[in-house]
This record gives structure tokens, C-alpha cells and sequence, in this order.
């Protein structure tokens, strides 16, 4: 199976924020924020293995900032690390001053994908060669992630989380 880059997986999506995407404050539903998310997600999953992707999870949401009715808001996928069946991807939420055009980030998510056959189960993805600084820092961070992840869900022996034992075991 051929290796991707990361940078063939970037997906971007731009959005104005319509005044049935807020709730009574006038900012943007964060329900609204996560499907739209979830859907750029799935966009990034599939480009690395064109394959039929479906949401495993949603690892993390940070709402650092509320997003005002009217706002222009991009999101950015890109996986972050492909593991045997499943994806980690990254999404940056930006919002776009409409006088300067400056963008600041405002929030951020990291999913899991799953490829799926034709009877919806689990298939092999390629392996994801991250070359950006960014990339090979979140590429890192990925594995310790998954592993947290295995732990709280119950399906993994904390003794067996090896790279989260070098944080504190050094």
C-alpha cells in the first residue's frame, strides 16, 4: 500500500456564519461547529485512503473563542497519523477579520476515522509521512493520544501504554 504525505490529505472548507447557525448570544451553535468539523474531517480521512470513512470519535474539542454571527470562519483537516484501520485528523478553526482579512485561529478538534469496507468493516490505510514541523510534532503526539484513548475506554493495560509511560517514566 502506497505511503501519503500529509499535505495530500489537507482539506479547507469557508463558511459564513447565517443568523440560523447562532444561538441567542448571536454566536455560533457549537453543535453547528461540530458538524461542520465532523464533515471536513471526513473530507481529509478519505483523500489519504479513498476509502469510505466514518467517525470513530471526537478526541477533542477546544472552543477557545466564541464565533460571531456573520463571521467568515475556514477549517483545516489534515491527518495527523494513520494507524492500521483508523486516522487521527486535526481541524484549525479560523476567523477572518472582514475589514483586515487577518486570520485568528478560534478553535480547534482532532477526530478518529475508521476506513470501512462494503460491509462496514474496519480495512488497512496507508501509512501518513508527516514532513512540516507541525505535522511531525502532532505525527508524535498521535500515538500517546491513541493510547490515552484505549486506556479510558477500557481496552488497554496502562503497564502496555508505552509512550505515555516515557512522559512520566522518562
Amino acid at each position: 500500500m502506497k505511503t501519503k504525505k500529509a499535505s495530500e490529505t489537507s482539506a479547507i472548507t469557508t463558511h459564513i456564519v447565517l443568523p440560523n447557525d447562532t444561538n441567542t448570544l448571536g454566536n455560533l451553535f457549537g453543535g453547528q461547529l461540530l458538524a461542520w468539523m465532523d464533515v471536513i474531517a471526513s473530507v481529509s480521512a478519505h483523500r489519504h485512503c479513498k476509502r469510505v470513512v466514518v467517525t470513530a470519535s471526537v478526541n477533542n474539542v477546544s472552543f477557545q473563542k466564541p464565533i460571531q454571527h456573520a463571521s467568515i470562519v475556514t477549517l483545516e483537516a489534515k491527518v495527523s497519523r494513520a494507524f492500521s484501520s483508523s486516522m487521527e485528523i486535526f481541524v484549525d478553526v479560523f476567523v477572518e477579520d472582514q475589514v483586515t482579512g487577518i486570520r485568528e485561529k478560534c478553535n480547534e478538534a482532532i477526530y478518529t476515522f475508521v476506513a470501512v469496507d462494503q460491509n462496514g468493516g474496519p480495512i488497512q490505510v496507508p501509512e501518513l509521512i508527516p514532513e512540516t514541523e507541525e505535522e511531525k510534532k502532532r505525527f508524535e503526539g498521535a500515538l500517546r493520544r491513541k493510547q490515552l484513548s484505549l486506556i479510558l475506554a477500557g481496552k488497554l493495560d496502562p503497564k502496555e501504554a508505552t509512550e505515555l509511560q516515557k512522559l512520566f517514566i522518562g
